[in-house]
């Protein structure tokens, strides 16, 4: 079998495979008591998660729902992170609380590793993206991506009202990943469709998400094959030629590692550009004080991470037992929400108001445990930058009607619609 046809029929296979599980289980709809019937999916819960987090962390600090073949949410900080270090009772072999569970067997690996690998395959398959996302490597792609978030500005000269979400913050991530994969930067419009079916539609029908994550595949195996014709020096061709105990990466890792690069790699920066501009906009005293002190951007920006962390991660309890009072079930969802983390009075003071200027901030916003983003660094350098060149070249702008600004729905929370007006 040459290299062309293991990709393909690797990517088929993985493109292919039934998911098992719950299915065909309707997760939308009003909730009776968010304590005992809670879902992320709502619209109370996208437009502002915070009072209803802030609820439940006083009366009912693990709530549970049926929904999503049954599923629990920590709110306080400890909480979370028990369930994060626990990688004996939860497993990550799958990442996205949905209608349906991918098989056991699929654990350590994971459809998405390393994100969805169990230890002791975990460690093997992260340390694999280590070097691609070091502090020198990130360091590396600045100028570039300086240089794109000056040209998107430039591309709204003239313009009164524009929506940062959609004209400024989305693109900077896709241009950033496309460079490292070696994938067209003018796919980007792909990307989000691949994005909005991945993390959003969640409570759509099996036979519907699986045809999106079908096209996701065709589109990877493309780009594998485009890759393996035409080796360059990128993350792509990295991953096809790497080895884990002295074997070539299974087809399906390769394309799983692709896959999370390319869908949580953008959603995630997107999410966090989007946030932090919305509040800038929307709180004038903050967005005038950065003007006046650029040196404080750091800091701001850190906590920006701490009160709008776009990231929720669910884990998949592994066997029948108690765990802090209530009875979870093998296969219950746990939903680890980073941003009821980080508001958790235990541990920020202050912790519902942004400061930014505040010097204590041991914010969670990229995960806890083995899991933690590998690509913070990354992310981190394409919020600063992204904020350092809109403040430099606009430094005033407000919301043109708060109304108007809507937020993705699911795991990854940050504005998909924000109309600001410049001046």
């Amino acid at each position: 079998m040459t290299v062309d046809d293991r990709f393909t029929r690797g990517l088929r296979d993985a493109g292919d495979e039934e998911p098992t599980g719950v299915r065909n289980e309707i997760v939308t709809g009003p909730v009776s008591d968010w304590a005992t019937d809670f879902s992320h999916m709502e619209p109370e819960w996208t437009n502002d998660p915070y009072p209803i987090i802030e609820d439940l962390r006083g009366r009912c600090p693990v709530a549970h729902t049926d929904r999503f073949g049954g599923g629990w949410l920590p709110t306080r900080y400890d909480d979370v992170a028990s369930v994060a270090y626990d990688t004996e009772r939860f497993s990550s072999r799958a990442i996205i609380m949905s209608n349906f569970r991918p098989p056991r067997d699929i654990a350590p690996i994971g459809g998405s590793p390393p994100i969805s690998s169990d230890p002791p395959f975990h460690h093997h398959a992260r340390k694999l993206l280590l070097p691609a996302f070091t502090k020198t490597a990130v360091a590396r792609r600045e100028e570039a991506t300086r240089a794109y978030c000056h040209a998107l500005i430039d591309a709204l000269e003239g313009r009164e009202e524009v929506d940062i979400a959609r004209d400024y913050a989305q693109h900077i991530p896709v241009r950033v990943i496309s460079d490292m994969l070696g994938f067209p930067p003018e796919d980007g419009p792909r990307f989000r469709r691949f994005i909005e079916n991945a993390l959003e539609g969640v409570n759509r029908m099996p036979e519907e998400r699986m045809a999106g994550m079908n096209e996701l595949f065709d589109y990877l195996l493309v780009q594998i094959n485009d890759h393996v014709a035409n080796p360059r020096d990128d993350l792509t061709t990295y991953l096809i030629e790497a080895e884990i105990f002295g074997q070539k990466l299974e087809p399906s890792h390769v394309a799983g590692t692709m896959a999370l690069l390319l869908i949580a790699g953008i959603d995630t920066t997107w999410s966090a550009i989007g946030a932090s501009l919305w509040h800038l906009a929307k709180t004038p005293a903050d967005r005038e004080r950065l003007v006046a002190e650029p040196q404080l951007l750091p800091t701001a920006m850190e906590e920006f991470l701490r009160a709008y962390a776009p990231v929720t991660m669910a884990r998949l309890v592994k066997e029948d037992m108690q765990w802090n009072g209530v009875q979870m079930n093998a296969d219950d969802w746990v939903l680890l929400s980073f941003p009821a983390a980080n508001r958790d009075p235990s541990q920020f003071e202050r912790p519902d108001e942004v400061v930014i200027d505040r010097e204590v901030n041991r914010h969670v916003a990229f995960g806890l445990g083995i899991h933690r983003c590998v690509g913070s660094h990354l992310a981190r350098m394409e919020l600063r930058v992204a904020l350092e060149v809109w403040m430099e070249r606009i430094p005033r702008f407000s919301l043109v009607d708060p109304a108007t600004v809507t937020w993705s729905t699911g795991q990854v929370r940050g504005p998909r619609s924000l109309p600001v007006r410049i001046g």
